[in-house]
């Protein structure tokens, strides 16, 4: 069975997604700091760590799942904005890449996910290599999914660009709106 949001109504959801390695984390971090409340970090990369085998399109939805209860729980004690190091649409863009297609449930857990704001992080920081990092020349093909899935969420998003300070501005700046 799948939980439904049970995050307080009064807490506003603010998900980073995009690329990989484009200062999501630190991002993410920073707000979660600012605002003096919680940080729900990316369940995958923990996930990730200790298998012993390259990940399959089974562990996704386990991913998924990992994800969601850590924003579930992350989210009773938030202060007003509940920060989120990523969400579900990373998960289905990365089924879609490299397995074709994405677990239904997966799909069902996205349609029942309630956020306020996307932040979605641009292409224009170094790269940094990461064992689990893994594609370093597809950054731009893989914005412009992120995109098109932020498009399609109908959830409003601000495209987040430039040198850390103006990251961390344009951000803040988006979440005082809600």
């Amino acid at each position: 069975m799948i939980a439904t949001p049970s995050t307080s109504e009064s807490v506003k959801k603010v998900a980073v997604i995009g690329p990989e390695c484009t200062g999501k984390t630190d991002l993410s971090k920073f707000l979660a700091s600012h605002f003096k409340t919680e940080l729900v970090p990316e369940y995958a990369r923990g996930f990730i760590n200790k298998l012993n085998r390259p990940y399959d399109q089974s562990d996704l939805t386990k991913i998924a799942h990992g994800q969601v209860r850590m924003e579930e729980e992350w989210g009773q004690n938030a202060n007003k904005i509940l920060v989120c190091d990523t969400n579900l649409l990373v998960i289905k863009v990365w089924s879609e890449h490299k397995f074709g297609t994405c677990d239904p449930e997966i799909l069902k857990m996205i349609d029942q996910r309630q956020y306020h704001l996307l932040l979605l992080t641009y292409i224009d920081v170094p790269w940094e290599d990461d064992p689990q990092r893994e594609h370093p020349d597809k950054r731009e093909h893989f914005w412009n999914i992120y995109k098109q899935e932020a498009e399609k969420s109908k959830v409003p998003f601000v495209e987040i660009s430039g040198d850390r300070e103006a990251r961390r501005k344009k951000a803040i700046d988006a979440i005082n709106q809600l």
